[in-house]
């Protein structure tokens, strides 16, 4: 049977609880937390930190809150003034992911009412164009969404972003960094969004060779 913690353990609990939470909302990386595998923190009807361990439920202890205390500040060379970075990564993926999803993209039904065509040949010729690198696919819960900057009026694929596309997913770059990337301003191509660029004939070529670096780039980490 395990102990009630005492005053000194339950009053150290409490203040640590309440600084980490205070700092992670200031940064805004509490919802973070849990995608990291780390323990939660959500606040109670009187406001106070409740941190709980997510594989079993249970509010932390001191000494539980105290390593995650030593860990969330264990990056650079001044602990105090720390920054979980990989936390801060995890906020800005969501974050970006956040606004792609409210972009315009499609499902099997959307994309086969905008070719006029039924849902399976338009599942089918999804699939088909991804395994041959020829258009960016992804899954969101149990959703396969295409994004829809790639297609065209009538739901094809852009012809001018095949070659921009297809260095990028043969290097399996993962789809949301990739939809990303296309999307937004790139320091490969000084500011421009490749998506846009790749329209202009006289920036088409800066933009496939960004892409062709990018995927290099990503083969090399992998």
């Amino acid at each position: 049977m395990t102990s009630a913690p005492s005053p000194a353990d339950a009053a150290a609990a409490l203040e640590t609880g309440e600084r980490l939470a205070a700092w992670l909302e200031e940064l805004g990386l509490v919802a973070a937390l849990r995608e990291a595998g780390l323990p939660t923190m959500t606040r109670d009807c009187h406001g106070r930190a409740v941190w709980t361990d997510p594989r079993t439920g249970a509010q932390l202890s001191a000494e539980q809150l105290a390593d995650l205390d030593r860990q969330l500040h264990a990056e650079g060379t001044e602990p105090q003034h720390a920054v979980p970075v990989p936390l801060l990564q995890l906020a800005q993926r969501a974050r970006v992911r956040q606004e792609l999803l409210a972009t315009e993209w499609f499902t099997y039904e959307t994309l086969a009412a905008r070719r006029g065509s039924s849902v399976d040949a338009a599942r089918f010729s999804i699939h088909k164009a991804a395994s041959r690198q020829q258009l960016l696919v992804l899954t969101e819960g149990e959703r396969v969404l295409v994004p829809g900057f790639q297609l065209d009026a009538e739901g094809q694929v852009r012809p001018e972003l095949l070659p921009v596309l297809e260095p990028l997913l043969a290097a399996r770059m993962d789809p949301w960094s990739a939809w990303g990337w296309l999307t937004r301003p790139a320091a490969l191509l000084g500011g421009l969004v490749p998506e846009r660029a790749a329209a202009d004939p006289d920036e088409a070529p800066l933009v496939r060779h960004a892409a062709l670096r990018l995927a290099e780039k990503v083969t090399a980490g992998s």
